[in-house]
Formats: C-alpha cells, structure tokens, sequence
C-alpha cells in the first residue's frame, strides 16, 4: 500500500478540516513552483531596484500587500518568497531524511560497536532543540539559502535517524529477512532491499508532516539574522525587515506572517489527516466522537 492509497483522498473530502489543509498545501507548492513567471513587477520581487517616493505604501488596489521602506511592491516579493521557502523546506526535509535513514538504517541493523557508536552520536545532537543548533551552525557557515538548508539539515537528521532505528528494529527479526540470511545474501543486499523498503513508510509519513516545521524554522532563522540574507525575499526575512516598522506600517510584517501561518496551519492539518489515516484505532476514535 502506497502512502496515499486512493481511498486517503476519499478520507480527505469527508473531513472538511483536512481538505482545507490538504488545498492550502497543493496551493503552496504550485504557487512555489510558477512564482517567478507570475511576478507583475520582477524587480521590486528580487528587489533590485527601489523607489523612495513610493515607500511604505498602505495596501491599495494598485499595492494590494502595500510597499516596503524602499517603496518595493510586498505582493510580488512574498509571491516570489513562497518560492524560497518552498526550495528550502523540500531540500531540509530530502537531505535530513537521507542522513536519517542511513545512519539509523545500519545502526539498527548492524548493532554492535557501530550501531552504538552511531546512536551515541544521534544522541548527542537530540540533547540540543534543532533551532538552537541551526542558529549555531548557521553563525559558523554563513548567511544563504544553500547554508540555511545546511544548517537546519544537520540539526534535523537524528530525529529521522532514531525513528529509523526504532523501525528497522522491529524489522530485522522478521521470517523474510531470516530467510534472506539463511539463504546466505550479503548484509548490503538484505539492508537494501529487505529492511529498508519495509522500514520507510514511518519514517517518510514524518518528513511529510514536518515540511510546515521546516518553513517556520527557517524563517525563524532568517528572522534572526542568520538565515537568508537580502534582499532574497524569504517570508521570515521579509518579516524581520518590517518589524522595524510595525508602528506605522503594519503591512511589511503582517502579509508575509498571515501568509506563513496559514501555510503552516496547512502543513499541520494535512500532517493531523496523515497520522490519523495511517491510524485506524485513532481513526476509529475520531469516528465515534
């Protein structure tokens, strides 16, 4: 059975919550996908041009988002920002989710000295919140997406790691992969192609539900002055640009922060419709109340 059988979107539409969730999200990642090619106004987006004379500009039929310090149009820059944190929450996500597999794909499967070896040092990085550890990480690489995405991705990988591990554990004594020794295949062959595909729905079902955790963290470092540096329009740097001016310009900060809690609002109601989907008992209990 695939992650979404095509009795999930069935699931989805009876639950009018979930689909909100679910259209919130596919809106997103197209809006993510087509920003650059719907921009009204490319310049003030990258914003490599400005015009004081029409700074901070309230929301108006012509600036429906209003404009910014440097008189920048904030529609098209939080359009073109979705595409930014699209970009880095995909990117956090794949490459925590690939570290994570395999460090808990041979830990659980070899044990021993490199299995504990390996968790020993998962652990080490679960004793620190991610976001304390991204923030240091990103002060040592540097400002930018691609550091950003670096930064996050190596304070995010023990968590898919340990449930890797836990997965494969209770994988490994299964009669299949017990077969698979006796009939003398090599570890490599019975990891990859016995353990692992039986050990991923868990773990890919979390790095589903986490894509909202990772806009709003790497907003969050971008808002700190650590993450995506300008003029790149990311929705947590187009935030922290405004928050200077919340008193006499409230706009600067509020669209870019509506726009991002619903997406992440988004994120966490189809990661609520996923867990209780792929949980008939919790399904179950749902169902009765």
């Amino acid at each position: 059975m695939g992650l979404f059988p095509r009795d999930f979107f069935k699931f989805l539409v009876k639950r009018p919550l979930y689909t909100t969730g679910f259209i919130i999200v596919v809106a997103f990642i197209i809006l993510g996908c087509i920003a650059p090619y719907i921009l009204t106004k490319p310049e003030d987006a990258w914003g490599v041009t400005y015009d004081l004379n029409k700074a901070f500009q309230p929301p108006s039929p012509e600036y429906p988002f209003g404009t910014d310090a440097y008189g920048r149009d904030m529609l098209n820059r939080v359009i073109l920002g979705s595409r930014y944190s699209l970009i880095i929450a995909v990117c956090v996500v794949g490459l925590s989710l690939i570290i994570g597999v395999i460090v808990g794909l041979v830990a659980g499967y070899l044990a021993g000295i490199i299995g504990t070896v390996l968790m020993r040092l998962t652990d080490m990085f679960l004793a620190y919140p991610p976001l304390l550890l991204a923030v240091a990480f990103a002060s040592v690489l540097g400002r930018g997406v691609l550091t950003t995405i670096i930064a996050l991705a190596i304070s995010w990988w023990p968590w898919y790691a340990r449930l890797m591990y836990v997965s494969v554990n209770s994988v490994k004594s299964a009669l299949y992969v017990e077969a698979a020794k006796v009939i003398g295949l090599s570890k490599f062959t019975i990891m990859t192609k016995y353990i692992l595909p039986n050990s991923l729905i868990p773990v890919v079902t979390q790095a589903m539900l986490d894509m909202g955790s990772a806009i709003l963290e790497a907003s969050a470092l971008s808002f700190l002055g650590v993450g995506v540096p300008p003029p790149i329009p990311e929705w947590g740097r187009l935030i922290s640009e405004g928050w200077v001016y919340v008193s006499k310009a409230y706009w600067i900060t509020f669209f870019p922060g509506l726009v991002l809690l619903v997406t992440v609002v988004g994120f966490n109601l189809l990661g609520d419709a996923v867990k209780e989907y792929m949980n008939p008992r919790l399904r179950s209990i749902v169902a009765k109340r």
